[in-house]
């Protein structure tokens, strides 16, 4: 694929103001989390994709980020991706209160942040298990996924 107008200007599966965070469909921290964003966002700001679908596939692509490695989080809002802590940060102040005031922790220096989640990303699967296939969503999530085209 090379460059077109559309993929110039707008990532692939996106629209404009659309945020979206991308997570490993087969860890299962990873999925306990995606369900605590379900429940508590309420306004469904956040759409989700795993990292293994076609378009958290696409969308990694896009950024120019590993589409082999899933050892974080992604969320993309705009043009703009943040990843680890700081994806957990801009994530949490998505969130009604109590979760926003975790955006707190932008003032710790990021060095130190992001090695305590590179710590839980690296040892997720022994900590907490993974899926052998991605879980798919339920019918009361719909239009929480990106979708197919």
């Amino acid at each position: 694929m090379n460059c077109s107008t559309t993929r110039d200007t707008q990532p692939p599966f996106l629209q404009p103001g659309d945020r979206v965070l991308l997570f490993d469909g087969v860890c299962k921290l990873c999925n306990a989390s995606v369900r605590f964003v379900i429940r508590h966002d309420s306004e469904r700001k956040i759409k989700l994709a795993s990292v293994q679908s076609p378009q958290g596939q696409a969308l990694l692509a896009w950024f120019g980020l590993p589409l082999n490695r899933f050892d974080s989080v992604v969320l993309i809002e705009g043009q703009r991706p943040s990843q680890r802590s700081d994806a957990f940060i801009r994530l949490m102040a998505q969130l009604p209160a109590p979760w926003c005031c975790l955006r707190l922790l932008r003032w710790v220096p990021r060095p130190l942040r992001d090695w305590g989640y590179d710590l839980i990303a690296r040892h997720r699967y022994r900590l907490f298990g993974r899926y052998d296939v991605c879980l798919l969503p339920s019918p009361d999530h719909q239009g929480r996924f990106l979708d197919n085209p």
